[in-house]
């Protein structure tokens, strides 16, 4: 049986995506959130079923590399381009979500005790479409 050809990860910066973010911040309470040290990039070729990811950069490598903390969104072009601009805003609201108050480069999880990540994307997103009008 011949060997399947594995697709290439392709990444690209997605500036729609940050100006998407910027909105989305400049209407919703989230004030901790730094978007100048939040980058956005669109993939093509993941297998992954997600619509997008978040991805931290850990305090070891901070210290090591003497720099902020920073975090990175990662669209998967394949299920997140075909989303409407509402579903797109409401996965990226989820996706702020994950970034902890201390702005520290770690990452929330989707339930505590107190918190269900899904629940407070949907209210925040209710309150960001009736704020922006």
């Amino acid at each position: 049986m011949p060997k399947k050809k594995s697709l290439k990860l392709e990444w690209s910066e997605a500036e729609d995506v940050k100006n998407d973010i910027v909105e989305i911040l400049g209407v919703i309470d989230l004030p901790y959130i730094d978007s100048t040290k939040l980058y956005c990039y669109r993939t093509d070729g993941s297998k992954a079923r997600a619509y997008a990811r978040i991805w931290s950069f850990p305090k070891i490598f901070q210290h090591a590399l003497q720099i902020e903390p920073a975090y990175v969104i990662e669209v998967l072009s394949k299920h997140f381009d075909k989303l409407t601009s509402d579903e797109k805003q409401k996965v990226l609201i989820h996706e702020l979500l994950h970034i902890p108050k201390n702005f520290s480069g770690a990452l929330l999880p989707h339930n505590t005790r107190s918190r269900h990540l899904g629940s407070l994307a949907n209210q925040l997103f209710k309150q960001y479409k009736k704020q922006k009008g």
